[in-house]
């Protein structure tokens, strides 16, 4: 693989997924906010300067946003700096991903990559970051790398030793202490044509909470509870699920239900998990799909391949503007490119190769993530053929309230079937809330019930 720095591949070849799962260092953890960021990224510009160094992020917002307001763009004056096209895809190949090349080669006439200035705006509260630092020198990963122990509220692991370490940091990576938002997704035909389903979802995060224990989250083995009910279209609204994510997945795997309107029943969903559909996906989704990856990492075998400088999606304002309709977006084949902003940044480089006696839909997925959030921004998905069968895209922004760097919007693109799925609509959509007060209690079965028949 071109383009991997010399510090990650020492690192991937030293390690992989099957190597003892240790702490690092205290001389390693030393580099942490000094040559690296806190969380483990290059703090300095990269050779050309075309990727600068890291400045702290966003540390304040525009002016005259205020929470509840969808994000205005903190770089309206940006330009386009070059387009990626079928015509000119050969001098960029080396920025791209084998999916990304595949998008270009089944959309010829209208995909392309809007590239502007690279602006590294990820930005997390203070005390993230000091929970980090914590982190970094006794965070571990136990029961072969499906749980985890010794952290809280920061990324586990800002230096990491394998593949299992970075898709831990994925997954528990700051997102805040309680979130509502409404929005929805589509799946366009080949034709463009779409139906809106529209959600209401609550996201409560033990694991996030600015006091939070190691110690405290190892006895209620909970990292994160999450609740979604659809609101439209109007024949499925009421339909709804729960999910207690756990933190030692196999002492206790996760836990779901669901609640159907028709039968105005509470059922556990144990299959709501790995390759199971998604939501009114179409099947253009897995249930692990979600979040770009989420759930038990233990039928793949993880291995970290190094780092990489590639064309991503951030800053996505416009995207995520309300200035815009789902209209606009949503188009034949793949969304609107002119809404979409890339720039060049670096990516860890994270192999899933599917277990031998395991089964799943994919037999290998690729993930590429941006090393100063730690949100995969980029994955690629084989099938049991070893063909290209799906990419997945996120679009993230900077939600200056919290400060956070969390996707606006994730696209699945099926190759097979020439279509997508959008998820994270939210133009015509209230905001997040990041402030929301949540309890315990709503988030139980019971809960569901009630709710389900009001």
């Amino acid at each position: 693989m071109k383009n991997i720095s010399l510090l990650s591949l020492a690192v991937s070849l030293a390690f992989t997924s099957g190597a003892a799962l240790a702490k690092i260092s205290p001389e390693q953890a030393a580099k942490l906010n000094k040559e690296l960021t806190v969380f483990g990224a290059e703090r300095g510009a990269n050779a050309d300067g075309s990727i600068p160094a890291w400045d702290g992020g966003i540390k304040s917002a525009p002016a005259g946003f205020k929470p509840g307001d969808h994000h205005p763009d903190p770089y309206p004056g940006d330009k386009v700096l070059y387009a990626v096209t079928s015509k000119n895809l050969g001098q960029y190949k080396d920025l791209l991903t084998p999916g990304q090349i595949k998008l270009f080669e089944t959309y010829p006439d209208s995909y392309k990559m809007n590239v502007y200035q690279t602006r590294r705006s990820a930005s997390y509260p203070e005390h993230v970051y000091k929970a980090t630092l914590d982190n970094a020198t006794r965070a571990e990963l136990v029961q072969e790398g499906n749980g985890i122990k010794q952290a809280s509220v920061g990324i586990p692991f800002p230096i990491p030793a394998n593949g299992l370490e970075a898709i831990w940091n994925h997954i528990l990576r700051y997102r805040g202490e309680a979130i509502t938002r409404q929005g929805g997704q589509a799946a366009p035909t080949a034709s463009g044509d779409y139906t809106y389903m529209g959600f209401d979802d609550r996201l409560l995060v033990p694991y996030g909470v600015k006091d939070a224990s190691p110690e405290q989250l190892e006895q209620t083995n909970i990292l994160f509870k999450f609740k979604q009910k659809v609101t439209e279209p109007a024949r499925l609204a009421g339909t709804a699920l729960l999910v207690h994510e756990t933190m030692d997945q196999i002492k206790t795997p996760r836990q779901a239900w669901t609640y159907n309107t028709g039968q105005r029943r509470v059922r556990r969903a144990p299959n709501v998990a790995y390759d199971a559909p998604g939501t009114a996906s179409d099947g253009l989704r897995t249930t692990d799909d979600f979040d770009m990856f989420n759930g038990a990492p233990d039928r793949y075998t993880w291995t970290l391949k190094g780092k990489k400088e590639l064309l991503i999606p951030y800053n996505d304002y416009r995207l995520h503007s309300d200035q815009i309709k789902y209209d606009d977006v949503l188009k034949a084949g793949h969304i609107n490119p002119d809404l979409v902003r890339y720039e060049k940044h670096r990516v860890w480089v994270v192999e899933a190769d599917l277990k031998a006696n395991t089964r799943h839909t994919y037999k290998k997925r690729v993930f590429f993530i941006d090393e100063d959030s730690w949100q995969i921004a980029v994955t690629d998905i084989y099938d049991n053929r070893d063909e290209l069968y799906r990419v997945g895209v996120a679009h993230g922004i900077n939600y200056y309230e919290v400060p956070t760097q969390w996707s606006t919007l994730e696209v699945f693109h099926d190759l097979q079937s020439r279509r997508y799925i959008a998820m994270g609509l939210d133009n015509e959509a209230n905001m997040y809330d990041f402030s929301a007060e949540m309890k315990e209690k709503s988030f139980t079965p019971a809960a569901l019930r009630r709710e389900g028949r009001r």
